[in-house]
């Protein structure tokens, strides 16, 4: 029987589930009053980076179910742009883990996957069939392979949580793209736009929620309202310093921390060379 408009609704969430929920993802100042609520949303709300794994192996089927939620995404034009590579053997997790800076869960995870923005696959297209593909050099048809991949990602992100692992992205792996790309064997018009290193938490050594800014200064009504409220900004300082001493971090907050990455190209990881690496790569970026 089909479900009737109100049963197909999500509804109130309890009070204090919500609540909860809102304090831990803001801050008990900034948590908004109410939202609706089930159980997808509610594994939203949940979500943690998941940096330290345990050998749990991994179910069989695992691969082509991220893959399959991964393909269920929307993408643009229905392009689908985006090709994931699966890394499970060590040497290769090692030299992944080179790449990002030496971080170790990368080594850790049973499972990365690699995603790709992937024009490559369009260009092969076009030339069996002997079809013009000169819009692929363009800069807006490699944002679509990026968006696609994003999406792609998330969807399985959401997906291996739902199944009790987690995980992280390796955005590092941009600070090298070209060597990614020979490492994984890409073709030209591919690229690496990021990694997701996957496994069973550690209850040993257990993630909490990270709290996010105000939605105050995010969520804009109608026309962008530029007052940046120092008070949120103040408020999120707190909220994430809380949460770095909870987890045994450098109670640094957020603003140096994300001013320190914008300061200019020497912050950037080597990323500030991205632009001559993609045309290295075959990207024309035009």
């Amino acid at each position: 029987m089909s479900a009737t408009l109100s049963e197909a609704r999500p509804a109130p969430a309890p009070s204090s589930d919500a609540r909860a929920l809102l304090e831990a993802r803001y801050g008990a100042a900034e948590a908004p009053a109410g939202i609706l609520l089930n159980d997808t949303i509610a594994a939203l709300l949940s979500h943690r980076t998941v940096r330290a794994f345990s050998d749990r192996p991994l179910p069989e089927g695992l691969i082509e179910t991220l893959v399959a939620a991964a393909q269920s995404a929307p993408s643009s034009s229905n392009l689908q742009t985006f090709s994931v590579v699966a890394v499970e053997n060590p040497a290769t997790k090692a030299r992944l883990a080179e790449v990002a800076g030496g971080q170790k869960h990368v080594v850790e995870a049973p499972l990365v996957l690699v995603w790709l923005a992937d024009l490559s696959r369009l260009e092969e297209i076009g030339r069996r069939a002997g079809a013009p593909t000169d819009a692929l050099s363009f800069l807006e048809t490699l944002f679509v392979g990026i968006i696609d991949a994003a999406l792609a990602a998330q969807n399985a992100l959401v997906a291996l949580e739902s199944l009790g692992l987690g995980g992280v992205y390796l955005g590092a792996l941009r600070n090298k793209p070209d060597v990614v790309a020979q490492l994984l064997g890409l073709p030209p018009n591919v690229v690496g736009v990021f990694g997701l290193a996957i496994g069973y938490p550690d209850p040993q050594r257990p993630a909490d929620v990270k709290p996010r800014i105000a939605q105050r200064l995010v969520l804009h009504r109608e026309r962008y309202d530029a007052s940046l409220p120092q008070a949120a900004l103040d408020h999120y300082e707190d909220a994430l310093k809380a949460f770095q001493r909870g987890q045994n971090l450098p109670q640094v907050g957020w603003t140096s921390a994300a001013l320190a990455r914008v300061r200019g190209a020497e912050s950037l990881s080597g990323r500030d060379r991205i632009p001559e690496v993609l045309k290295a790569l075959g990207f024309g970026l035009r």
